[in-house]
């Protein structure tokens, strides 16, 4: 203030305190008078300034001075009674700064523009600290994004590797700044490392930390205080045993979290910066927020693996432990678990030795992905290994499981294939519950899906009265794969599930040799098609090098009103006859076989059992049995012109080579031989 005495203090110096100047400028003579504090403002003396606006063009740049003389045009033109603009000007030592003027147009009666009133004033701190405010506020605003996206990025994390990941990739934590991070988790009173920062990082001995020991994450677990390391010389100070090891990854900056879940640690965060020092308070309050935001999903990670070890764990013990060795056949299993619920469900697979060489083998799905159906499947799994174990026919098995699942206390219904495989002969007998036919796999490559008569879901046939499940027959050739799975193999989301079955036949059929391979490449792209289900599968092949041969022995057991015996015993004479190398006489044999076991069934109260076996010698001959139990034996006679029965031993004189009859001790066998080439 020029004259400290003089009150009230004149306008402009108050506003020059502001380094704020004014100016009048008379539009009619364009003269502009500028006050002291407008002088410094520009840049000018008082010598240097002529008194109009034209003299400081050496101020203004060009581009500035264009810019503001259309601003002040604008608003004398279109009846503004005030304008304000930033512009640049330059100063005596060429170096630029920010300025502000305001104007103030003072018009006649008719309107007409005659003189403007304003100020001038320095607006370089104005525009810095609101572009320092700007962007505090846009970073603030970024790393509230980044909060945002990683906490909902953890949402779908499902396992700590999950959330170590979220946090590690490129849109996390490193965006805040962070060069990297280390994890600890609390277990059994000690600080187990699950994430161990940058390369170079892991410090010996510190894979497991006591809680008291003197590190930092031990430190918060302590406290349940987040801990903030500002500089190197802090870091260094505060834990000196371990900086010695970290110094050279030039480290600045920390942060160290806890994580804290329902009132209590269960781990901590550590976030290591490399070109940072200090933490804003903002900063602290996001890494604090962020921090709970992980100790819930971590937590969440935490109960789920806890959940999936004991899911796993009641898979493997309701699935069998090993599958057993079967002679004539090469077999390979596979479980792919869900992805949803708890990564189990009620999908499973057996492989069941029966009686007389063959071999069950069995697919199913219970409903549900839970416990409960991992549960259900246990029991159904064993009481379906039981039946058929005690010689049941396979639909019998089928007939009785779904019986025991409608009785057990539960609302699930199971599918189901069974297969009886005489590996022998190659016949295969199919039962189908619900469940998606098999396929079978030529020895050349190629893939066919094998059609199945179906009846309802196990529990579902009880419950609706209708257990009657038909039979379907196949013949497997030596070197052919039969395919059985769940319908979690082959649906894919957006088709239907033929189309799957279409796609899974075309992959087994372009798949390589080895059943192993095979099935891994299967298992491969259903993880690969992202399906939701668990998936269970069996792959089954018969051997070419285990075909019957000279000496071999077959049976089959036939009792009475039972067509289905009845019926594979026939498809065991036949697949023996092609086995053995007697198609040449394929129909003799089988017809007398056939009639054979029919006059057994026929003429006796009891059951009949067929045996075949290859006689070797001088002539090689095939040799047919049919045991019942009838002591009577029998005689050969005249049918008549119009009799339908007595022909039976007629025909097994004219087509054998030589017959006859032996007593058993609980009844008689009638045999007959065929002499067949000997095999090359």
């Amino acid at each position: 203030m020029s004259d400290p005495d003089r009150w009230p203090a004149p306008p402009e110096s108050i506003l020059a305190l502001n380094r704020t100047g004014s100016f009048d400028w008379d539009l009619d003579s364009g003269e502009m008078y500028m006050d002291p504090a407008a002088h410094d403002v520009f840049d000018v003396t008082a010598d240097e300034y002529a008194g109009r606006p034209e003299s400081l063009g050496a101020r203004v740049p060009p581009h500035e001075g264009h810019r503001l003389d259309a601003l002040v045009s604008e608003a004398l033109k279109n009846g503004s009674r005030t304008y304000g603009a930033y512009f640049r000007l330059r100063r005596r030592d060429g170096s630029l700064r920010w300025t502000h003027t305001q104007g103030y147009i003072c018009r006649d009666e008719q309107g007409r523009p005659r003189r403007i009133l304003g100020i001038i004033r320095d607006a370089t701190q104005e525009l810095l600290e609101t572009r320092m405010r700007m962007e505090r506020d846009a970073e603030t605003r970024r790393q509230t994004s980044i909060v945002e996206g990683t906490t909902a990025a953890l949402a779908h994390a499902r396992t700590v590797q999950d959330v170590i990941d979220v946090l590690d990739e490129t849109q996390g934590l490193a965006h805040l700044g962070a060069a990297s991070l280390v994890m600890g988790l609390v277990e059994a009173g000690r600080i187990h490392l699950v994430a161990e920062g940058p390369p170079g990082a892991f410090v010996p001995g510190t894979r497991f930390t006591r809680i008291d020991e003197s590190y930092p994450m031990s430190e918060v677990v302590r406290t349940l205080a987040p801990r903030f390391i500002e500089t190197r010389e802090e870091f260094a100070d505060s834990y000196p045993i371990l900086w010695p090891h970290i110094s050279h990854l030039n480290i600045t900056a920390a942060a160290y979290l806890p994580l804290i879940a329902q009132a209590r640690p269960i781990g901590a965060l550590g976030l290591l910066y490399q070109d940072k020092t200090g933490f804003t308070a903002d900063e602290r309050n996001l890494l604090i927020a962020l921090g709970s935001s992980i100790a819930q999903s971590l937590q969440r990670a935490m109960f789920y693996e806890q959940e999936k070890d004991l899911a796993a764990g009641l898979q493997q013990a309701m699935l069998p432990r090993s599958i057993p060795a079967v002679d004539g056949a090469e077999i390979a299993v596979r479980y792919r678990s869900a992805k949803l619920g708890r990564d189990i469900g009620g999908d499973w697979y057996d492989v069941i030795p029966l009686p007389g060489g063959k071999v069950g083998a069995v697919i199913g799905d219970v409903q549900g992905h839970d416990t409960h159906a991992a549960a259900v499947m246990g029991q159904l799994r064993i009481v379906l290994r039981a039946y058929a174990a005690e010689g049941h026919t396979p639909a019998t098995v089928m007939a009785r499981a779904s019986v025991f699942l409608h009785e057990l206390d539960t609302d699930r219904f199971a599918t189901c294939l069974y297969a009886q495989a005489d590996l022998t002969t190659g016949v295969v007998q199919l039962v189908r519950a619900g469940h998606i036919d098999p396929l079978v796999r030529a020895k050349d490559g190629t893939c066919r899906r094998a059609p199945v008569a179906g009846g309802l879901p196990l529990g579902l046939s009880a419950e609706f009265g209708r257990l009657e499940y038909p039979v379907t027959t196949l013949e497997l050739d030596p070197g052919q794969t039969m395919l059985l799975c769940t319908d979690g193999l082959v649906e894919e989301p957006g088709h239907d599930l033929d189309e799957g079955v279409q796609s899974l036949t075309a992959l087994v059929a372009s798949g390589p040799p080895d059943l192993g391979a095979l099935a891994e490449l299967l298992v491969e792209d259903a993880d690969r098609r992202g399906g939701d289900d668990d998936a269970a599968l069996l792959l089954l092949r018969r051997r070419g090098s285990d075909a019957p041969k000279s000496g071999g022995r077959l049976q089959q057991h036939v009792a009475p009103n039972d067509p289905v015996g009845l019926r594979e015993a026939r498809h065991m004479v036949r697949a023996a006859v092609r086995a053995w190398g007697a198609r040449d006489r394929s129909d003799e044999i089988e017809l007398v076989a056939d009639e054979l076991v029919t006059n057994a069934l026929m003429h006796t109260e009891g059951a009949a059992i067929i045996t075949l076996r290859v006689l070797s010698g001088a002539e090689r001959r095939l040799r047919v049995e049919v045991e019942d139990t009838s002591s009577a034996l029998p005689r050969r006679r005249e049918a008549g012109e119009e009799g339908v029965s007595g022909r039976g031993l007629l025909l097994v004189d004219r087509l054998a080579d030589v017959w006859g009859v032996e007593s058993r001790g609980s009844g008689k066998a009638i045999w007959c031989e065929f002499v067949v080439p000997h095999r090359d």
